[in-house]
């Protein structure tokens, strides 16, 4: 009896707090939902917390309808359907090679790329090596410089050399090359990393807005992110107050706010990326059921 009573009350306090760290993250995305479908006069009353007082998708109307913000969309979306397969086999390949302790000088290359990790040029050198490549406001500016992720290519090749060598031993007597073996037999095997990789991928191009705003001066390569950006400090950057008036005065017309009209467009940019975690969830399990028949 005392043992199941300390076991229930351990139990208890483990539920406890992750229920607590449930509602501590999850509530702050929550009331940026709510606050987008509330009316505009209503919000300014404050004091929002669990639901809209007054229904309104005027915010989300006033976002859809703008030509800036599906431009954006698409940008975003081809960079991210682009960027994440080619960044992935590009790592994969490398992350291969640096597993094969045959490759001559394996541990020099291997410190050769985790030296990038830790020292950098800095953002001007940066920009004058993208601009020297001719990459400077240029769609290739996304995909280029997010090939290669040397984190990324540790935990690949990590979780390759923990696949048994017989499986390459066996292909080479088959008269298979490094390039079949990588195709038809390391590939399959590494699809749950691959998949965690691709989808860290992903989000770190669909969330990326930095380079579009430093790295292109074009209104039709601006990504979703630098859009929103723009819109988050619309009403709050002393340069642009012309343009917030224009924007206020549209935004009176059709019953929005400033706040609503941040907020929905946080929801526009951030629903996407949210909605394709179901889709690789399979993948994180099957990883961590490999890894316990490993172990």
């Amino acid at each position: 009896m005392v043992k199941d009573k300390k076991d229930f009350l351990f139990m208890t306090a483990v539920y406890t707090f992750i229920v607590a760290i449930f509602i501590v993250t999850f509530y702050p995305f929550w009331n940026v939902f709510i606050i987008s479908l509330n009316s505009a006069e209503d919000t300014l009353r404050g004091h929002l917390y669990l639901w809209p007082r007054e229904f309104s998708l005027a915010s989300y109307k006033q976002i859809l309808t703008d030509s800036e913000i599906w431009t954006a969309i698409r940008v975003t979306l081809m960079r991210t359907v682009i960027g994440t397969p080619l960044a992935v086999i590009t790592i994969s390949m490398l992350a291969f090679a640096l597993s094969k302790k045959e490759l001559v000088a394996n541990r020099f290359w291997t410190l050769y790329f985790v030296f990038t990790m830790y020292f950098g040029g800095g953002l001007i050198p940066y920009y004058m090596v993208l601009k020297s490549f001719h990459l400077i406001d240029s769609f290739m500016v996304f995909i280029v410089p997010g090939l290669m992720n040397v984190f990324y290519m540790i935990i690949i090749r990590t979780f390759m050399q923990g696949l048994p060598q017989e499986l390459d031993e066996s292909a080479k007597m088959d008269g298979a090359n490094y390039i079949q073996i990588f195709f038809r037999i390391i590939l399959p095997l590494t699809t749950p990393v691959l998949a965690t990789i691709g989808l860290f991928t992903a989000i770190s191009h669909w969330n990326s807005w930095f380079d579009s705003y430093v790295f292109t001066y074009n209104p039709d390569l601006k990504t979703l992110q630098a859009v929103l950006v723009k819109i988050l400090n619309q009403y709050q950057t002393g340069s642009m107050v012309g343009d917030a008036q224009a924007m206020a005065n549209s935004a009176k017309r059709l019953a929005v706010s400033p706040d609503t009209i941040r907020m929905a467009a946080t929801m526009v940019a951030t629903l996407p990326i949210i909605m394709v975690y179901p889709f690789l969830q399979k993948y994180f399990v099957k990883g961590m059921t490999l890894g316990a028949v490993k172990s």
